[in-house]
């Protein structure tokens, strides 16, 4: 979101009843503007996000959007924007949604990083590790709670005058891409291609592991000073997001040590399965990565013209295939991993030979399963990424597979699916948008409804004893604290509670914020003083559908 300091459309206006006072505009992007507003009731400044009018004529939008915006409301860390308060009011003769945040002094991540461009060519390597690390921390923090991000990159993090990290607008991008299409108009680009994951950019279902993605894309630039993959158009950035492979960071930056580029690697990979399993635990890799260097890097030591080149070469001869079939497929270039990768020859990219499968124990998931943590039922959800044999037969095809007259087949079957996206080419999404909103139309129903749908997480788990060896309630020794079911399974806190003697009614949730089956609200609620035997508890479950 760029810095402005015009006054801005809104600027002088006032909404919930003349509490929220709008003043400065602070930025503004694409889908919505940040002003800088006195808080009358509370006496302290705020930053309201208001939709631009074109997305707040949309009825269906600003439903999501409030919705998504409860949702944030709940985050509470050090390292997110507070949201306190949401709401619709006139502005400009228009009903328009906004969102109240917390007001933070400081600078766009971007912007200090531009700084240290100037000073340093890029930023150090153990600052650039040290704000990785505290966006995934506010990430951690999402991702428990079923919330992803979806649109992380450094317009979205702001840096204090101290130097705390602060992650913005969780789940707004979420609102933008489910569904709703209708408001869509030429030329708009919902999300940023620089930064989109491949399963993004193939229009399939995201999880934590997506936003991981993103990071990676982040840390590259900060480390380099420049993104990975970039292009004249966001179908050429997409195009190079699911085929082509990043050059290592340390190509261009060469204080970037071998540990760096390897954390980076895995972070890009393709397959959502091959990469970090969590927030967490490629927070802990950047954790040991600092203590491996005593939290002291060297200045950063750009090669001048090193860098990358332009992507999305191929992206043209995979639409257009040649007449003549034996043109080489353009350099750099990979094809989408099969089912078989044993018929396919190696092609050594810039890490060197790939490294041999690791065992189940390291900490990479298998193949066709999502990570779980130990001790954990299996997670009923399906990685973003199908691995079956839809790709595994072509026209033509020889007895070796995967020859380069595959290459247009395999690819342009690819890029058929990236100008479905809404996001990527917006114009083609405007009439499906229009179909999906009145429930019928040239798209595929199912599809909708599956990327809609948000299947049940049973390793949302909380352990019997939870219930069973419930904390003494302090105001009534005859009593015991209720414990908390808020974002578990019901399953799993049904057992906790049966174990415990304690009863549990079920009251159905509609929206698809949350999975299928997760609790998003109790009463009594969390620490309340219930009996120790006998209680009754009330439970909004999440039918993981939407409203």
């Amino acid at each position: 979101m760029s810095q402005d300091g015009a006054q801005g459309r809104y600027a002088g206006g006032a909404v919930a009843g003349g509490r929220y006072q709008l003043r400065d505009l602070l930025g503004e992007g694409g889908m919505a503007s940040v002003y800088l507003a006195y808080d009358s009731a509370l006496d302290r400044q705020v930053a309201i996000k208001t939709l631009h009018t074109e997305l707040g004529r949309e009825q269906s939008f600003r439903e999501r959007f409030r919705r998504e915006a409860q949702a944030v409301a709940k985050l509470q860390h050090t390292n997110i924007v507070s949201v306190f308060d949401t709401g619709e009011d006139e502005l400009g003769g228009a009903l328009m949604p906004y969102i109240v945040m917390e007001y933070v002094e400081g600078q766009p991540l971007g912007s200090v990083l531009a700084a240290d461009i100037r000073s340093h060519g890029a930023m150090p390597a153990d600052k650039a590790l040290k704000v990785t690390a505290d966006v995934l921390a506010a990430l951690e923090t999402s991702h428990e709670m079923g919330l992803v991000h979806r649109d992380i990159k450094p317009g979205n993090v702001m840096m204090t005058k101290r130097g705390v990290v602060k992650v913005m607008d969780f789940g707004i991008a979420r609102a933008m891409q489910s569904g709703v299409t209708s408001m869509t108009q030429t030329g708009m680009v919902v999300g940023t291609p620089q930064y989109l994951s491949p399963e993004q950019a193939l229009g399939r279902g995201v999880d934590a592991r997506s936003d991981l993605y993103s990071v990676g894309i982040m840390l590259f630039q900060l480390l380099t000073g420049r993104i990975p993959f970039d292009a004249d158009s966001p179908l050429a950035i997409a195009y190079a997001h699911v085929q082509e492979e990043p050059v290592a960071p340390s190509s261009i930056n060469r204080s970037v040590t071998p540990a760096v580029d390897a954390l980076v690697a895995r972070a890009l990979k393709k397959n959502p399965n091959e990469r970090f399993p969590s927030a967490a635990a490629m927070r802990d890799e950047i954790a040991r990565v600092l203590n491996a260097s005593g939290g002291q890097t060297g200045a950063p030591m750009i090669v001048a013209g090193g860098g990358p080149a332009n992507s999305g070469s191929g992206v043209g001869s995979a639409v257009f295939p040649p007449v003549d079939q034996s043109t080489p497929a353009p350099q750099n270039v990979q094809t989408p991993y099969q089912p078989h990768p044993q018929h396919q020859p190696h092609q050594p990219g810039p890490y060197g030979r790939p490294t041999p499968a690791p065992t189940p124990g390291y900490g990479y998931p298998q193949s066709v399963q999502s990570y779980q943590p130990p001790g954990q039922p299996a997670h009923s959800t399906p990685p973003p990424y199908s691995l079956g044999p839809q790709h595994s037969t072509t026209v033509g095809a020889t007895a070796g597979g995967g020859s380069k007259r595959n290459m247009p087949v395999v690819v342009g079957s690819i890029v058929v699916a990236l100008l479905a996206i809404g996001g990527l080419i917006t114009a083609i999404a405007l009439q499906g948008g229009k179909d999906d909103e009145a429930g019928k139309g040239g798209g595929d129903p199912d599809t909708s409804e599956v990327e809609e749908y948000r299947p049940p997480e049973r390793n949302r788990t909380m352990k019997t004893t939870d219930c069973t060896d419930a904390s003494e309630d302090s105001n009534d020794p005859a009593k015991v604290q209720a414990p908390n079911f808020v974002y578990k399974d019901i399953l799993s806190a049904k057992a906790c509670a049966a174990a415990a003697g304690w009863t549990v009614k079920e009251i159905e949730e509609k929206g698809n914020t949350y999975a299928e089956g997760q609790v998003v609200g109790q009463f009594p609620s969390s620490g309340a003083a219930v009996s120790e035997r006998g209680a009754h508890f009330e439970l909004q479950v999440s039918t993981g559908r939407p409203s």
